[in-house]
């Protein structure tokens, strides 16, 4: 049972790290070390697309769900079962790619565009 549990943390702290990766700047822009662990992941993001690794997360919520129990189907929480089903999108390695591409460009020119009007 423990272990189950551990894997439905993982999958929420997963998903949290997705929503910084994606609203990071937000925060970052005010912060120096949010924006150098920001930047990190989305650089990190974009090295797992081009090299086709998968996550450590991921790696180790299946591990944990392989020790809970390997052979049983999905039985989860409400908010787990949703949680997972945006983590893990079914869409081609393509569209990550390109997605992760605007999603760090989106970023970029956030914390470039904030640096710009704290000079003037």
């Amino acid at each position: 049972m423990i272990y189950k549990i551990l894997a439905d943390i993982v999958v929420l702290i997963h998903f949290c790290w997705i929503l910084f990766l994606f609203f990071g700047a937000i925060w970052g822009v005010k912060h120096k070390m949010v924006r150098v662990v920001h930047l990190g992941g989305l650089a990190f993001a974009i090295m797992m697309q081009l090299f086709g690794w998968y996550c450590p997360l991921t790696h180790l919520e299946v591990w944990l769900r392989m020790k809970h129990a390997p052979s049983l189907a999905y039985t989860g929480s409400f908010i787990i079962y949703y949680a997972e089903k945006l983590i893990y999108l079914d869409v081609t390695p393509t569209v990550i790619f390109i997605a992760t591409l605007i999603l760090c460009g989106f970023n970029i020119w956030m914390y470039l565009g904030k640096r710009k009007k704290r000079c003037q």
